[in-house]
């Protein structure tokens, strides 16, 4: 049996770059690539560059939504947490625009002792009840 090798039109629409797929793959712990590819071109192939614009386009739609439901609500309370500790240091004269200067602060031992953006939730939470009684004792002495 002959196995003829079919090759798309010219003009056959295909996306430009895959990075978009690879950045949202990278994403998704376990996903497989061919997997994926299989489910959107229906079987036909397991290839990247096989597939259709439009079921490229569809691929990436599915993907966005379920990384985007996995991130959605601890991220949001996570950077909640993150906006008022940054607005706390803001009322103590912190330069909370240059991430420097942050960063420079929280370093200090007394404070958190490591860089803002390395903090969890817990030391989000220790932090800004520090800076809330730094603010009040700041206040009394005023």
């Amino acid at each position: 049996m002959k196995v003829i090798q079919m090759t798309p039109k010219q003009g056959y629409a295909k996306p430009d770059n895959y990075a978009a797929f690879y950045g949202l793959l990278k994403q998704m712990p376990g996903a497989n690539k061919e997997e994926i590819v299989l489910q959107f071109t229906n079987g036909r192939t397991d290839s990247l560059r096989e597939m259709s614009l439009h079921e490229y386009n569809e691929a990436i739609r599915a993907m966005e939504k379920l990384t985007r439901t996995e991130e959605t609500e601890a991220m949001r309370i996570l950077k909640r947490k993150r906006s008022d500790v940054l607005h706390q240091m803001q009322l103590l004269g912190v330069d909370t625009a240059d991430w420097k200067r942050v960063d420079a602060y929280c370093l200090d031992k007394r404070i958190a002792g490591k860089r803002f953006a390395r903090l969890d939730y817990e030391e989000l939470e220790r932090l800004l009840a520090k800076l809330r009684a730094i603010r009040r004792k700041q206040k009394e002495e005023d």
